[in-house]
């Protein structure tokens, strides 16, 4: 408090900030997510499962937990994750980081088959959980708390080396079985190490590095550099047939669309409609309209997001909001670009809205970690 101030009685009163625009947001989407779901799979439930709600109460019931998880991680002290637990002697951000490292270990040798890809844990009656999902959370939280220990190294390509040292191990373990997860990942960690470092030059060398590693990654691969063809000859190659039937959704849906409810293409054309094509019948059903109104929603919250990034009180809590944005923003452009055969088929699904219980819930926690970042923020009123 300045003399002036106490001269004149008056003491600056701050308070605490709480991002509602990006609760009501993500909650929103959420919403749609259901309603989509629910028209792009009753007919499929209803052939399959005899229930044409089958789909729909499954997400709806990940999504609610999602949300009570979301509030109540909303509240919690983003520094708690990076404070030395008493009893175990570890913090909880190294604690999530070795668990995700066992995880997908695991994954790798017990993993349940879907598909030809060996991705998901059974647990049962519960279904089946993704650890990839959760694997996004802790390299967001990991690379913030490696970068923010020592932010100036990062003004040298060592420092940069450093990070990608401390979190690689991760990755890679993503990256063996699901190319796409891993590629998002790498993109949160070097958009974290990117927003840090003051030099910028050295990442244009990283970038070069990265491109031919992820090269090597794709035609190492047979399935992936498959894609590839796939994608250059969509029209004519055997296993083009879901991305076409995608194109031809889209197309038929027009400016403002068939209306809800009344795709064709969901009736068996595009397998799996309510998981990563849902952007297809989206189109389809609600038209370029909608489809944009649906982009317009995604583009407020990544705008939330950066306004609690640079609002952030501390390096810490910025990171973890940079690193979600980049999340979120990385899945709806690839999701995007996928349906629209922009770029070859990989399998991303459309955050809060395509059909995936782990993903919802982990990225409904992301959003709480977030929502406690703008939490901490003090404003004058």
């Amino acid at each position: 408090m300045t003399r002036a101030e106490r001269e004149q009685g008056k003491v600056k009163k701050f308070h605490s900030y709480y991002d509602y625009s990006l609760l009501f947001l993500t909650i929103f989407l959420v919403c749609i997510g259901l309603v989509m779901i629910y028209s792009t799979s009753f007919y499929n439930a209803s052939r399959n499962y005899g229930k044409p709600t089958f789909y729909l109460e499954k997400q709806a019931i990940f999504g609610a937990l999602g949300i009570i998880i979301m509030l109540i991680v909303s509240k919690i002290d983003y520094h708690f994750y990076i404070k030395k637990l008493p009893i175990l002697k570890m913090k909880p951000v190294t604690l999530l980081f070795i668990f995700c490292i066992l995880l997908q270990t695991y994954v790798l040798i017990f993993g349940k088959e879907i598909n030809g890809a060996k991705r998901w844990i059974d647990l049962g009656p519960l279904g089946s959980f993704q650890p990839s999902e959760l694997s996004k959370i802790a390299i967001i939280l990991f690379t913030a708390y490696i970068v923010n220990l020592a932010p100036r190294k990062l003004d040298k390509f060592g420092g940069f080396v450093r990070v990608v040292v401390f979190v690689a191990p991760l990755i890679v373990l993503v990256l063996i079985p699901n190319f796409s997860t891993a590629l998002v990942m790498g993109c949160i960690m070097i958009a974290i190490c990117f927003v840090a470092s003051r030099k910028k030059l050295y990442f244009i060398v990283s970038g070069i590095i990265a491109i031919g590693l992820g090269a090597i990654a794709v035609f190492g691969v047979s399935y992936r550099s498959t894609r590839i063809d796939v994608w250059k000859n969509v029209e004519t190659h055997e296993k083009g047939y879901q991305i076409l039937q995608g194109l031809y959704a889209i197309a038929s849906g027009g400016i403002f669309g068939r209306g809800l409810g009344e795709s064709m293409q969901k009736l068996g054309f595009i397998p799996e409609s309510h998981n990563d094509m849902i952007f297809a019948v989206i189109c389809e059903e609600l038209g370029l309209f909608g489809a944009v109104a649906i982009i317009l929603i995604f583009v407020l919250v990544v705008w939330r997001l950066f306004v609690i990034a640079i609002n952030a009180p501390d390096l810490y809590g910025g990171l973890i909001a940079t690193g979600t944005l980049t999340h979120i923003a990385m899945q709806v452009l690839l999701n995007i670009a996928v349906v629209t055969n922009t770029i070859p088929s990989t399998g991303i699904p459309l955050p809060f809205i395509s059909y995936g219980g782990s993903s919802l819930v982990v990225l409904l926690i992301e959003m709480g970690i977030v929502l406690s970042v703008s939490n901490q923020i003090k404003f004058e009123r």
